[in-house]
């Protein structure tokens, strides 16, 4: 069975005070000024223009480093390599405001409301004083926030229009997929569909979840996950807290879903098969170890939900999660590949001038 894919949208939402990770290079800017790009006379602040609008060096240079980390010996890359992964920060950016420049021909910035009420969504699981202190700790403003905020919103919007809307997935579509692929369907063991929603003590890890939340420490993540459960318990919405607040990045953008994964699989770890094998679908286990797949030593812990659970044999056509699963998988597919064509598009139409580049070849070619 494939692999339910994440949602096109979800592909596109900002993460929580963590610049740098919007993937077609939707990061956070700051200071940008609008003046004339031209070879001659640009200010050496400047290292892009597009369609005359600059791209500052400092802007690079805090995208740059947001792209190496904390990891002390990452930032002592030699000339070379650090030189090739601005042009790459650079090039982001120039795509970045290509398409944030296209939205707004287009009438699709996002608006002032639009951007208070996402503002108020991230805001409201933390007291103030928490929020602030986030705020510091990724050395932003709240200016800077709604400035990311409005322009991811911005691309969301553009490519709901341009691209999302223009996908059509027909049930034949769906139907010769399935003709094509049907011995993916004939399931060997039973499969477990599940999700989950992992804490892990390892402070240097990326999150990957919308509130950019992460334990620090064994009695952080302690704490964190027996108020998630706590949440669980009272009613909410398992998906929900898993894109909000799990820290398994592979897992959380798609809810905690781990699509399916067999019986032989499963006896990996003993205390999570026979937590799950008592489970009915749609219940969940109590909080578990998270064990390092490598050591086997506990690194944090995890909750799981079975979503289903599927006897051996093949799934018929008819199954509406055999054509959800292949409806999701063509429509990212095409997606993905309408994107990176549309981004080729609206790059070909802009005029852009890359100093930085030209600066690395007069300096280096001989």
């Amino acid at each position: 069975m494939p692999t339910l894919l994440t949602d096109t949208s979800r592909s596109f939402t900002l993460h929580f005070f963590r610049p740098g990770s919007f993937p077609v290079g939707l990061v956070l800017v700051a200071g940008i000024a609008s003046v004339i790009g031209c070879n001659r006379g640009h200010s050496a602040d400047v290292v892009a223009t597009v369609n005359g609008h600059a791209i500052m060096r400092t802007e690079m240079d805090k995208n740059y480093q947001a792209q190496l980390g904390e990891a002390p010996q990452q930032r002592q890359l030699p000339q070379e390599q650090a030189d090739s992964l601005r042009l790459n920060v650079l090039r982001e950016l120039i795509d970045e405001e290509i398409v944030q420049q296209r939205a707004a021909k287009m009438n699709l910035t996002a608006t002032n409301e639009e951007v208070d009420a996402k503002f108020a969504e991230m805001k409201a699981p933390y007291t103030e004083e928490q929020f602030q202190e986030r705020l510091k700790a990724s050395n932003q403003t709240v200016d800077d926030l709604k400035h990311a905020l409005r322009r991811n919103l911005t691309i969301n919007k553009l490519l709901n229009k341009e691209i999302n809307s223009k996908i059509s997935v027909t049930d034949s579509d769906v139907a010769n997929y399935y003709n094509q692929h049907k011995a993916e369907f004939n399931l060997r063991e039973t499969q477990y569909h599940l999700a989950q929603i992992q804490v892990t003590d390892v402070p240097s890890a990326q999150p990957g979840n919308l509130q950019n939340s992460k334990a620090t420490n064994d009695l952080e993540a302690k704490r964190k996950i027996q108020a998630l459960k706590n949440r669980l318990d009272s009613g909410e919405d398992f998906g929900t807290i898993a894109m909000n607040f799990s820290e398994q990045p592979e897992t959380a953008p798609n809810g905690g879903d781990m699509g399916f994964i067999g019986e032989s699989q499963m006896h990996a770890d003993p205390t999570i098969f026979a937590a799950v094998t008592k489970l009915k679908a749609g219940e969940m286990t109590e909080i578990l170890p998270l064990l390092d797949g490598q050591t086997k030593k506990p690194v944090g812990y995890a909750i799981y939900k079975l979503l289903s659970r599927d006897p051996p044999g093949q799934r018929d056509l008819n199954d509406p999660r055999v054509q959800q699963a292949i409806r999701q998988q063509l429509r990212e597919g095409r997606s993905q590949l309408l994107k990176a064509a549309y981004l080729e598009m609206v790059h070909d139409q802009a005029k852009v001038e890359n100093f930085f580049a030209e600066q690395i070849f007069k300096n280096d070619a001989h």
